[in-house]
């Protein structure tokens, strides 16, 4: 196989696998949205607000299309999340 060719096998392998990852990641944070929506912080410990607020605060980043692909990727429906569902309560 030329370089060429084997450069670009080689591109589209690395591609495949990004998204597969990428995929995972969606769930990933689409499950720690409908957790974080779902917890009473009045309920935890101290330790686990924060940690909460860690997640929130990283989910809070991410482009409005990404957030509803991760919540789609865990059959969340965007309904069912508050707005303010990264918020940790």
């Amino acid at each position: 196989m030329p370089q060429t060719q084997q450069e670009i096998t080689l591109l589209r392998q690395e591609i495949e696998m990004l998204m597969e990852e990428r995929q995972l990641l969606l769930q990933v944070v689409g499950a720690a949205a409908v957790l974080i929506a779902g917890i009473d912080s009045k309920r935890l410990p101290v330790a686990a607000v924060e940690a909460a607020d860690v997640v929130s605060t990283c989910i809070n980043q991410l482009p409005e299309e990404t957030l509803h692909d991760a919540l789609n990727s865990v059959n969340a429906e965007v309904d069912d999340v508050p707005a303010n569902a990264t918020e940790h309560g």
